[in-house]
């Protein structure tokens, strides 16, 4: 019969008596089915008409049968949802990787073109040092000195700051990658959780 199949649709778990010989077997079979659609699926079925078995029989059983098809069709609908995330994820991640990628080859870049600099700084040593010492050989002058060991000084502090700004904004996009990250990784789970919970109704 309809009625049984929908039942153990709706909770395989259930226990119906089969038999259906006499009328009595058959009076107790419809009662109880009705019984545990009212209860579990809060469904209030008129057995008078299961038991005649005719056009407002089927009637009764589509209220059970209609909350059964939204209930698989919604089902599908999570299961594609879930399917598309699960196949943009991979692609969300390999974007931020290289974006993250490209950040660290243009850090990488400086630091070449910083450690080029000190090189040619370096091979000019001998033609400083012979400077150095003819300056040195003068007569000092403080003043001019002190001066230009500020604007040297003041330089330098213009480099650092400029070098811990950058740090940090490489620190700050790490962090908000992490947490785009674990965003999509919730949602996944998310979406897991309900195709799980859909599946066992």
């Amino acid at each position: 019969m309809p009625s049984i199949f929908e039942c153990y649709r709706y909770d395989p778990s259930i226990d119906i008596p089969l038999e259906i010989e006499t009328e009595q077997d058959r009076v107790i079979f419809i009662k109880t089915c009705a019984q545990l659609v009212a209860t579990k699926a809060y469904i209030k079925l008129n057995t008078k008409k299961l038991y005649l078995a005719d056009g407002h029989a089927v009637q009764e059983l589509l209220k059970l049968a209609s909350i059964l098809y939204e209930a698989a069709k919604s089902s599908e609908e999570v299961e594609e949802s879930t399917e598309m995330t699960e196949s943009s994820l991979p692609d969300t991640l390999t974007v931020l990787k290289r974006n993250e990628l490209k950040k660290c080859r243009q850090l990488a870049s400086e630091i070449t073109q910083k450690g080029v600099d000190l090189y040619d700084k370096l091979v000019k040593e001998i033609e400083l040092r012979e400077q150095r010492m003819s300056v040195l050989s003068r007569q000092l002058k403080i003043p001019e000195i002190e001066n230009d060991l500020k604007e040297a000084i003041k330089e330098l502090e213009k480099a650092i700051e400029n070098s811990n700004y950058k740090i940090d904004n490489v620190a700050s996009d790490e962090a908000n990658l992490d947490s785009k990250i674990e965003k999509k990784r919730s949602e996944l789970q998310r979406y897991q959780k309900r195709l799980q919970t859909l599946k066992s109704i």
